[in-house]
C-alpha cells in the first residue's frame, strides 16, 4: 500500500511540474482577438472607405488591426563551446645539518623534501536547433512608430497526436512584402512555442517513474 501511495505521489509531482504530457500554453500573450463588427454606414454612398479600401500607394499590405500576416519560420540556432585548463606546481626544500655538534648525527638525505602537482582538463559542448515552416498571425496592435504587435497560433490534430505552434512578436510594417509575409528573423521580442502530445511524443521521452528517480537521485 505504501509503495502505491509513493508511486501516485510521484506521478502527481511530475504532472504538477509540467513534465507529463503537454498542452498549448493557455492565455498565450493575449486572448483571442475580439471579433470586429463594422456597422455599415447609412449615408447611401456607393464608395465606402471603411469596406476594405486601400490607397494606390498602400496596396493590399497588412497595416491595420485584424489584418493577416504570414510569418516564415526560418529559425536556426547553433551554439558551441570549448574550454581547456592546464595547471602545474612543484616545490622543494633542502636542509643541511651541521657536521659537528649535537645534530651531527642527522642524515642530510632525510631532511630533503619535494612535491609537485599537475592538472589537465577539457570540455566541449554543442547544440543546434532549427525550425522551418509558416504560420498566419493577426495584427493585434499598431503603434505610432510604425511597428505592430502580432499574435497567432496553429493547432493540428493528426492521426498520431496533436501539434501546435504559437507565435507572438513585434514587426515593422515596412518589412511586410507584397504577399504579406515576414521572416521570423526580423521579429523583435519573438515568442515561438512548438509542442505536441500523442504516441510519438510519449515514445521519445522516458517514462514518468524514470524521470522521477532522475529528479531525486543525488548522482
Amino acid at each position: 500500500m505504501k509503495h502505491a501511495i509513493i508511486l501516485a505521489l510521484a506521478a502527481t509531482t511530475l504532472a504538477s511540474c509540467g513534465m507529463e504530457g503537454g498542452n498549448p500554453r493557455p492565455g498565450f500573450t493575449a486572448t483571442l482577438p475580439t471579433p470586429i463588427t463594422m456597422e455599415a454606414p447609412r449615408n447611401g454612398a456607393i464608395f465606402q472607405p471603411a469596406s476594405g479600401y486601400a490607397a494606390l500607394h498602400e496596396g493590399t499590405r497588412a497595416r491595420r488591426v485584424g489584418d493577416l500576416v504570414t510569418i516564415l519560420l526560418v529559425e536556426s540556432v547553433g551554439t558551441s563551446k570549448s574550454t581547456s585548463a592546464t595547471t602545474g606546481r612543484d616545490g622543494g626544500v633542502s636542509l643541511t645539518p651541521p657536521t659537528a655538534g649535537p645534530l651531527a648525527f642527522l642524515n642530510p638525505d632525510a631532511l630533503n623534501a619535494s612535491a609537485d602537482s599537475s592538472f589537465n582538463g577539457s570540455g566541449n559542448a554543442s547544440q543546434r536547433s532549427t525550425l522551418s515552416g509558416s504560420i498566419a498571425v493577426t495584427i493585434r496592435e499598431v503603434r505610432p512608430n510604425g511597428t505592430a504587435l502580432v499574435v497567432g497560433e496553429k493547432n493540428m490534430q493528426l492521426s498520431q497526436g496533436d501539434e501546435w505552434v504559437q507565435f507572438a512578436g513585434i514587426l515593422r510594417l515596412a518589412d511586410i512584402d507584397g504577399d504579406n509575409r515576414v521572416p521570423s528573423s526580423r521579429i523583435a521580442d519573438a515568442q515561438i512555442i512548438y509542442g505536441g502530445n500523442g504516441a510519438i511524443q510519449q515514445a521519445s521521452r522516458p517514462g514518468w517513474l524514470g524521470r522521477f528517480f532522475n529528479m531525486v537521485s543525488p548522482f
